[in-house]
């Protein structure tokens, strides 16, 4: 099963009073397992930095001034989400960013069916604790020393650890590598098990020979032990 595991950065908290997205950031799991595959983009809000976002994630005007406006990457973004299902921290801000920026461009909405919070996962595991990224890498033993200030990428790929943990992937993935192993063991066995002994590579002249030696050594040689 493909999923991504994404996040944003934006200019604020609500695209319905002019705020934007600055970046994106996601990461390709096959059966909850990371395959190295990526997609991160900086994009040009087209706007100022407020100063609120800015001590959040450190991404100023001036720094993305010169990237790519999201109508010049939605196709790449499209093509590398797919149809696979999307998990997100507090999805829905995520999602309503996204779909802002799709709908300004004439695009369909992606919406929240196909979305998963995990931050919802973590409230019904965790009813009453601290439910935070960070609160959760703690909870966890997950290493979120990376995580300086906000970035889309690396919050995406901190999540990806943290959403195993959250649903049991990665003890799946342990036990599916334990099975592995015996599967591995047990061929080897097999391999080795032979119905009958390998015929032998001795012509008759040189048993006769080897024969005639032993004579010379007498009946107590040891090589008589291993006939």
């Amino acid at each position: 099963m493909r999923e991504i595991v994404f996040d944003t950065e934006t200019t604020g908290f609500d695209p319905a009073t002019g705020d934007r997205l600055v970046e994106i950031g996601c990461v390709e799991l096959i059966n909850q397992i990371p395959t190295g595959a990526t997609y991160h983009v900086y994009i040009n809000p087209e706007r100022e930095m407020s100063e609120g976002a800015f001590a959040v994630h450190g991404l100023s005007t001036e720094f993305l001034s010169d990237k790519p406006r999201f109508a010049d990457v939605a196709d790449a973004f499209l093509e590398f989400v797919g149809d696979a299902r999307l998990i997100a921290h507090n999805a829905e801000f995520d999602i309503r960013f996204i779909d802002f920026e799709l709908t300004r461009l004439g695009r369909p909405a992606i919406g929240m069916g196909r979305a998963i919070d995990t931050l919802a996962l973590a409230r019904r595991k965790h009813p009453g604790a601290a439910n935070s990224l960070d609160a959760l890498c703690a909870r966890y033993g997950v290493d979120n020393s990376r995580r300086v200030k906000h970035g889309a990428l690396t919050d995406a790929e901190i999540l990806a650890e943290v959403y195993a943990e959250l649903t049991g992937g990665r003890q799946s993935a342990l036990l599916l590598s334990a099975e592995a192993e015996v599967a591995r063991g047990e061929a080897a066995v097999t391999a080795r098990a032979r119905p009958r002994p390998l015929a032998s590579g001795v012509t008759p002249e040189e048993a006769a020979a080897h024969e005639a030696f032993l004579a010379t050594m007498g009946e107590k040689a040891l090589w008589r032990k291993y006939l």
